[in-house]
């Protein structure tokens, strides 16, 4: 990466400055994706681990921690922001404390997903793809959970809801928004 290329950060005393390849603003983070980058024959190959701690690290995905990613695998903030793009796993937008992910995909369309999503987003007063007003809960479509024998599937904080059915939802949300807020962790 050549001078021009690195991003440029800001400095306590005001002004921007640059960081080197292999330099982040979070040591350790940076230690946990070098964890990672050992595991593999080549760093290229941790990429998905890396994005995923940065991902636990700052609560999504943003410019700024796929930047510390880039730094830490010595890859391209572009080839991040390209694996990070291509998975439903990771947020490239703030979430909220809770995800709610409703699969869309043929066993669980035909099994009435689109009735689940709809019951949800009633319950919840917003859209596919959006967070609650108060930052709670998140509503995402996503393609195949591999759970075709259980649809409709709903994932909730990463925890399968098996033959969810729309009038489950009044009931899930209502649980949701009684847990205690967390960061990060995604409800966990």
């Amino acid at each position: 990466m050549s001078e021009r290329q690195r991003p440029t950060v800001p400095l306590q005393g005001g002004g921007e400055g640059r960081l080197a390849p292999g330099t982040t603003q979070n040591p350790d983070l940076y230690e946990r994706i070098q964890v990672e980058i050992a595991k593999y024959p080549n760093r290229r190959s941790a990429i998905i681990n890396a994005l995923r701690l940065a991902q636990e690290e700052y609560g999504w995905c943003s410019p700024e921690a796929i930047g510390e990613v880039s730094r830490a695998i010595d890859l391209s903030p572009a080839t991040c922001q390209a694996v990070a793009s291509f998975y439903d796993m990771f947020f490239l937008q703030p979430v909220g404390t809770h995800i709610v992910e409703v699969c869309t995909n043929v066993s669980c369309a035909l099994m009435g997903a689109g009735e689940v999503l709809g019951a949800l987003e009633d319950e919840l007063g917003i859209r596919d793809k959006e967070t609650t007003p108060d930052g709670l809960i998140t509503l995402r479509t996503v393609e195949c959970m591999g759970a075709c024998g259980w649809a409709p599937m709903v994932v909730v904080n990463e925890r399968y809801q098996e033959h969810f059915q729309p009038e489950d939802a009044r009931a899930l949300v209502a649980d949701l928004r009684s847990r205690p807020r967390t960061t990060h962790g995604h409800g966990h």
